[in-house]
């Protein structure tokens, strides 16, 4: 029997509302609300609401009446499963949410006997996505896209390597070599992790690896008028997590305590806002510790609607990104290129989202690693900006960042990949 279209994916995120906080529930969400516009029905499996520690329904309303949704049981380990805060390190393997495997596999293999999807699709984090994805395809025999929103390994240095753990790195190789064996294709969000993949995996043809980045949704900016005019005091603004490691402000925060110290910058001129940051009591004591508190805040997390808002009306916006992240790309990267306000990236020159950057003509570009060369960046950044001559990507340029164009991508791939033979 010849089936008509729509085509269908059953999409396996734990990312998903009403789960709050990060900015990974963005992409799911994504293709959720545009791959039906590209001949694509999504069927969506993801956590019940318990799962998540953190929610909101703010985004809830998104879920677009073309995507079903099927919740089932998953319980956190740290949270439900612990006594005294302990609980065996097993239940956490490869996360603390591999219980989900448990509901999810029948809930799935259900949805495929009613719904007959074309192909799976699944998103890291969290692996036991995977493994739920891994499952059903081996189960069903659908053609099964493994997303890869961030890197799953990393052993470039072999005194750090990523997991640092080694029974969790062991599991995520084996896991990894599994989505080598089982999947049709692996999805990566940057040039730097489809070569890192690439690497690892040279047993795979190369096209078994796919670009697509990440990007923003129009729909968000739809109620956010742009800012006018311009105000005494230089308002700077980092958006998002900002990891101990991976973003790590030090060098930053030495510069701001050097340029107040010289009295280039002081409370009246320049504001730094890190909003929702993941890690407040952390940053609280290296303000203190460089005493910095009068030209740095710390502001809590809000709806993504609000966080848009506040980019819109920003002075200019920080990115942090440092050197052993150079294979990714900061998702808010995206939402900044489509607010059209100046970006300061405090990053390596030799990474994904410094060449991202220079890709769309925008140069005001910094080692994150040095504090000199920050404070360099930073004060010709704000007078570029002052100035109103601060770089910013080009209409063009923004429009292929869009969600629209990511799932435009995506459907591309699921039709050739529901036309091959399972591997």
């Amino acid at each position: 029997m010849v089936k008509t279209s729509p085509k269908r994916v059953l999409m396996v995120a734990y990312h998903f509302p009403p789960f709050a906080g990060g900015s990974g529930i963005l992409r799911t969400l994504g293709f959720a609300r545009h791959l039906p516009d590209c001949g694509w029905q999504p069927l969506v499996l993801s956590p019940s609401a318990t799962a998540y520690q953190h929610q909101g329904d703010s985004q809830l309303a998104q879920t677009v009446a073309q995507a079903t949704v099927r919740r089932t049981l998953a319980l956190d380990a740290a949270r439900h499963l612990s006594i005294g805060g302990r609980y065996p390190r097993c239940l956490a393997l490869p996360d603390r949410w591999s219980s989900w495997w448990l509901s999810a596999v029948p809930a799935g293999l259900r949805m495929i006997r009613q719904y007959r999807p074309d192909a799976i699709w699944s998103t890291y984090p969290i692996a036991t996505a995977h493994l739920i994805a891994m499952t059903l395809q081996k189960l069903s025999g659908l053609p099964w896209i493994a997303d890869q929103r961030d890197p799953m390994l990393d052993d470039s240095d072999p005194l750090a390597p990523y997991p640092p753990e080694p029974r969790l790195h062991r599991m995520h190789a084996w896991i990894e070599q599994r989505i080598a064996a089982r999947s049709a294709a692996i999805v990566c969000t940057t040039p730097g992790a489809v070569a890192a993949h690439q690497r690892r995996l040279a047993q795979l043809p190369r096209e078994r690896f796919q670009l697509i980045e990440n990007g923003y949704d129009e729909d968000g900016y739809a109620a956010c008028p742009e800012r006018t005019g311009q105000r005494g005091r230089f308002l700077l603004l980092h958006s998002g997590v900002i990891y101990p490691s991976e973003r790590d402000p030090q060098a930053l925060f030495e510069a701001l305590a050097r340029l107040r110290r010289d009295g280039v910058l002081h409370a009246r001129n320049f504001q730094l806002v890190l909003r929702a940051t993941g890690h407040d009591a952390w940053l609280a004591g290296l303000l203190e510790k460089y005493a910095i508190e009068d030209l740095v805040s710390l502001a809590p997390l809000q709806p993504h609607g609000a966080a848009l808002r506040e980019m819109l009306a920003a002075d200019g916006l920080l990115l942090l990104q440092a050197a052993n992240c150079n294979g990714q790309i900061p998702a808010k990267l995206y939402e900044y290129l489509r607010c059209r306000r100046p970006i300061l990236a405090l990053t390596d020159l030799a990474g994904d989202s410094a060449a991202k950057l220079r890709h769309c003509g925008i140069d005001t570009i910094g080692q994150l690693a040095s504090s000199s060369d920050c404070a360099r960046a930073l004060l010709r950044f704000v007078e570029l900006a002052r100035q109103g001559r601060a770089p910013l990507a080009s209409p063009a340029a923004i429009a292929l960042q869009s969600r629209q164009a990511r799932s435009n991508a995506l459907a591309d791939l699921l039709d050739q990949v529901s036309h091959r033979s399972p591997p």
